[in-house]
């Protein structure tokens, strides 16, 4: 989908682009079966996404002028303003590849962070950027580019509602969103492998097969919205953020634009082609007057862009993709499963662990789909993006743990694969002792995890999520890999010191509500269970619709009372963006004890004293 010359697809272009389509899907047979397609050279190439930040570590909305500022081909926009994406050159895999490709993803990202130093931004590697909060994910927050739009119109009417998400891992998110900005919450860095097209049936199914313990000790992105959710919420994240499938066709059993695959390959990449034209509408068009066909048949190198366009809208976490480079055709995997972090060291260690696992898959291997049940393999994937190292996996018919295959067979044949490929020595051991060690200690998610919660514990979860955001940034800029990171006990020492707060960033999120028509002895008990003094009352639709306080309600009041007979009705209120002195003020001013926070007409959250006089 990197095309910005594409277009809705309007019914007066859907025949012609189909023609294009399935033609181009026939040139890609042909050309297979001729010996057109690049062979006896291994490439490899990435994609960096990066995330852009304020001086207090929240986002920042700069994307466009930093990508004027940096003027640089290597660079291009992303679906949220505060993303962006660098693209690596490809180079061959020898020698000092990995070094150079770490120098020169070094080189990109510190142009990227002088160009944001201007705007007063910064650069940070995340997974998902701890920071991101609900009000960012509005649509006037998407980049200007009209493919964005576009896509995020057509993925939005073709599921006929506003998409859902809910997520569970120790908390649990729930919400329904109307665009597909909650994708840009992902940021990612996608590894590129250019092999032979006689060889791709069998590198793709160990891609499939290699990608749960893989991801297992990769995993980067633990937390979304302050909640703590998988170790690789990505995963989940975007499947659920670009779902165009109505929720009342789910039953019909069809696949998700973005997904692991339902099967092992078995005739021909193309195949895959193929599946995701039969199972996934076209969305986006271009221009074509272009015939592939008759390209071919004038011996020309076809460019098969209608396939390109549609395979861009379909997001299987190892994607097959077709390519012309000087002239010659190319077959490629990409792997889009790997987190951006936690440091750029960290990254050409997950990509050189990828590239040698694949290049130095044992003949063992081969037929990898007659020894593994796909289900399994599948099942690995999801449960490595659930719960990362701890994962227990299924392997060649045994149970194990992702410490001891990474360890007992993983690693020596990513060291065998980068060898046989002619990698320099030097190269090979600094990056792959740094998956070693990571396998012995910690992951990206588990550091993150680790931090937050001993922020938490004496700050206000969005200090606590800037806090975190810092620390990682400054960790980050000393390139210096996780595995001789620290968890830091507790936050950088300025943080219960900052003045200017917002109510949101003071308020209590954990309520205990009611409904009006509870009865007042059981609020009464909660109120003295939980030791609370304030009980925001609410409707079905999550509006505040009053409030009980430990004045209006004792061990006296009437049992058989409803709350509604009892509650305060006229209730001062606060949106989410109001300076906490004056939310302090108000509280002050009115002789209340509590002020309830209101987004979007519903109840968001709750300042009381204890609040202000702790947290402010």
């Amino acid at each position: 989908m990197g095309d910005n010359k594409v277009d809705r697809l309007h019914d007066e272009y859907r025949a012609k682009f189909i023609r294009h389509l399935l033609h181009d899907v026939q040139t890609l047979d042909v050309m297979i079966e001729r010996g057109l397609i690049e062979s006896g050279i291994r490439r490899m190439g990435a994609e960096q996404e990066l995330c852009l930040v304020k001086p207090d570590y929240s986002p920042a909305f700069s994307a466009m002028e930093v990508l004027e500022e940096i003027n640089d081909p290597h660079f291009t926009t992303e679906l949220a303003l505060y993303n962006l994406e660098a693209n690596l050159d490809p180079l061959e895999i020898k020698g000092d590849c990995f070094t150079q490709t770490h120098q020169q993803l070094k080189h990109l990202f510190d142009k990227a962070q002088e160009a944001a130093k201007r705007f007063d931004n910064k650069i940070i590697l995340a997974g998902i950027l701890p920071t991101i909060r609900r009000k960012e994910l509005a649509l006037n927050y998407l980049s200007p580019i009209p493919r964005y739009k576009q896509l995020n119109d057509v993925m939005r009417e073709l599921r006929g509602s506003d998409f859902s998400l809910h997520l569970r891992g120790v908390d649990e998110l729930t919400l329904q969103h109307d665009s597909i900005l909650f994708e840009a919450c992902n940021t990612s860095f996608q590894l590129h492998l250019q092999l032979d097209s006689s060889d791709m049936v069998a590198s793709y199914n160990w891609a499939q097969a290699i990608a749960g313990p893989v991801l297992s000790v990769c995993t980067n992105s633990p937390l979304l919205l302050g909640k703590e959710l998988w170790s690789e919420t990505r995963i989940a994240l975007f499947q659920q953020s670009v779902d165009t499938r109505n929720t009342s066709d789910l039953s019909v059993d069809r696949e998700a634009r973005v997904s692991f695959g339902t099967e092992w390959l078995k005739d021909s990449i193309t195949d895959i082609f193929k599946d995701d034209i039969a199972r996934h509408s076209m969305i986006l068009s271009t221009q074509l007057n272009e015939d592939s066909v008759e390209q071919l048949n004038k011996g020309e190198i076809p460019a098969l862009r209608a396939l390109r366009i549609h395979n861009g809208t379909v997001y299987r976490w190892n994607r097959p993709c077709y390519g012309v480079a000087d002239g010659k055709a190319h077959l490629r995997i990409e792997n889009r499963y790997i987190p951006s972090g936690p440091t750029l060291e960290d990254e050409i260690a997950n990509f050189a662990f990828w590239i040698g696992l694949m290049l130095g898959r044992p003949s063992r291997y081969d037929q990898v789909d007659e020894l593994m049940d796909f289900r399994d393999v599948k099942a690995n994937f999801i449960n490595a993006a659930r719960v990362g190292k701890e994962i227990q996996l299924h392997w060649m018919g045994k149970s194990i743990s992702s410490s001891e295959l990474i360890r007992n067979e993983l690693l020596p044949i990513a060291y065998a694969g980068l060898r046989k490929a002619g990698v320099d020595e030097q190269d090979i051991n600094r990056y792959l002792q740094v998956i070693e060690l990571r396998t012995n200690r910690m992951t990206g998610s588990q550091w993150t995890v680790n931090t937050y919660r001993n922020f938490r514990k004496t700050l206000k979860q969005d200090d606590a999520l800037k806090a975190l955001t810092e620390v990682m940034h400054k960790q980050q800029a000393t390139d210096l890999p996780l595995s001789n990171w620290s968890v830091p006990e507790s936050p950088p020492s300025h943080y219960p010191q900052y003045n200017n707060k917002l109510a949101h960033e003071i308020m209590t999120t954990n309520l205990f509500t009611v409904s009006p028509h509870d009865h007042a002895d059981l609020v009464y008990h909660i109120m003295q269970w939980k030791n609370i003094h304030h009980v925001p009352v609410i409707d079905a639709h999550d509006q505040l619709v009053g409030i009980l306080t430990s004045k209006n309600i004792t061990s006296e009041t009437d049992t058989h009372k409803e709350v509604k007979d009892i509650m305060v009705t006229r209730v001062k209120t606060a949106p989410p963006e109001m300076n906490a002195d004056k939310a302090a003020q108000i509280m002050l001013n009115e002789k209340i004890g509590c002020l309830p926070i209101i987004n979007n007409d519903k109840l968001v959250g709750l300042i009381t004293r204890n609040d202000i006089v702790t947290r402010h």
